[in-house]
């Protein structure tokens, strides 16, 4: 994890995951040490180009960090701690429960 920050009384570590051919940025919660929720995005790869168009990882991060931020502290304002994803398709971005996003993991 690369960031690590503070909102109300969660603490908020996040970074992209290492080592991934697929962009997933993660957002791991805690509330006084103990994990609370994550939250990712992920981007499939024929979305990638609509954040850069060279698909690079760290510009879409520098670009769209603070938005998906805003996304995770709207999460933490409405008290929903689940585990989240904030999948990017072709036809758009969807949330999804993680626990439905085993099928998806290959991202295909």
């Amino acid at each position: 994890m690369e960031n690590q920050w503070s909102y109300k009384d969660y603490q908020i570590r996040d970074g992209l995951k290492p080592g991934s051919p697929h962009f997933q940025y993660f957002y791991v919660v805690s509330e006084q040490a103990k994990k609370k929720c994550n939250y990712c995005v992920w981007i499939v790869e024929e979305a990638l180009t609509r954040f850069d168009r060279s698909g690079d990882f760290a510009s879409i991060v520098s670009s769209q960090r603070e938005t998906w931020n805003k996304w995770v502290k709207g999460k933490i304002d409405a008290g929903d701690f689940g585990n989240k994803v904030l999948k990017y398709d072709r036809d758009g971005e969807k949330e999804i429960e993680l626990s439905e996003m085993t099928a998806h993991l290959s991202m295909g």
